[in-house]
C-alpha cells in the first residue's frame, strides 16, 4: 500500500471518528447556535434603534461585519471543537490505539488536519452565509445601506469569516497536539483570543497601536469587514498573518507529536 492509500484510509478513519463523537456534534450545534442567534440579536437591536442613529454612526456602518458580529463569540466554540479533536483522545487513552494502527503519526496529523479543515471549512461557510441573510433580511426597508452576496466585496467577507473560523478550528487542533490535555488547551486559545487583547489595553497606547493589528480577534475583524480599519491589516494581510500563525503552531504540534511517548 502506497503512501496516498494509506493516508486516505486513515482520512476515511478520522472522519467517522470527526462526525460521530458526541463533543463534535455539540460543538456544531453550540457554534451554529451562537453565531446565528447572536447575530439576529444585533442586528434586531441594530434595526429597532435604527430610527435614533447620528449621523456618523450611519456613515460608517458596515452591515457585513454587523450581521456576522456572532462570530466573535462564536470562535470560541470552534477552538473547542478543533481541540476535542486530538485531546480527547489523549485523555480517553485511545491515543495509544491510534498510534498502534498508525504507526506514521505525520500521516495521521494530516488526516485529522484534512477532516477538520474540509468539515469545518463546509459548516462554518454555511452557518456565516446563513447569518449574514438572515442579518440583511432583519435590516430590509429599515436599515441602510444593506449589503448582498452579489457584491463581490460583501461576498468576500462573508467567505472569508468562514475561512477565519476554519483556521481557528486547526489552531485549537494544533495546540491539542502541544498540550494534548483539553482543559489546558481551551484556557491556552481562550487566553489567547480574549485575555491577550485585555493585557494590550494595559500597555503604553504606542504598543496598543503597533501590536494590536497582531491579535487573532482583529485579523478576524479585518477579514469580514469590507473595508477594514485603517489601523488594521489589509484583508488579504490579515489571512495571510493568520495562515502564518496556524502553520508554525501546527508545525510545532507536529514535531512534538513525532518526538513524545502517547
Amino acid at each position: 500500500m502506497n503512501n496516498e492509500e494509506t493516508l486516505l484510509s486513515v482520512t476515511k478513519s478520522e472522519w467517522i471518528k470527526f462526525r460521530t463523537v458526541r463533543s463534535t456534534i455539540m460543538g456544531v450545534i453550540v457554534f451554529a447556535v451562537l453565531t446565528i442567534g447572536l447575530g439576529v440579536l444585533i442586528t434586531a437591536t441594530i434595526r429597532a434603534h435604527w430610527a435614533t442613529a447620528g449621523f456618523g454612526r450611519r456613515l460608517t456602518f458596515d452591515p457585513v461585519s454587523t450581521s456576522l458580529a456572532g462570530v466573535l463569540f462564536a470562535q470560541f466554540a470552534v477552538g473547542v471543537i478543533g481541540s476535542l479533536f486530538i485531546t480527547s483522545e489523549y485523555s480517553s487513552g485511545a491515543i495509544r490505539t491510534t498510534l498502534t494502527a498508525v504507526p506514521h503519526r505525520l500521516e495521521l496529523a494530516l488526516a485529522k488536519l484534512l477532516v477538520l479543515v474540509l468539515s469545518m471549512l463546509v459548516v462554518c461557510e454555511v452557518v456565516c452565509i446563513a447569518t449574514f441573510l438572515i442579518g440583511q433580511a432583519i435590516f430590509a426597508g429599515v436599515v441602510t445601506p444593506t449589503a448582498s452576496l452579489s457584491n463581490g466585496a460583501d461576498l468576500r467577507a462573508v467567505l472569508l469569516a468562514g475561512v477565519y473560523l476554519a483556521l481557528l478550528a486547526v489552531l485549537g487542533f494544533s495546540l491539542g497536539l502541544i498540550l494534548r490535555q483539553s482543559a489546558a488547551c481551551i484556557s491556552v486559545f481562550v487566553s489567547i483570543l480574549l485575555i491577550v487583547p485585555i493585557i494590550m489595553l494595559l500597555l503604553p497606547q504606542s504598543w496598543q497601536n503597533s501590536y494590536e493589528k497582531f491579535e487573532p480577534s482583529n485579523l478576524g475583524t479585518s477579514m469580514m469587514s469590507v473595508t477594514p480599519r485603517a489601523d488594521l491589516f489589509g484583508t488579504w494581510s490579515a489571512l495571510t498573518v493568520l495562515l502564518v500563525y496556524v502553520v508554525v503552531v501546527f508545525g510545532v504540534g507536529v514535531t512534538m507529536l513525532q518526538h513524545r511517548d502517547a
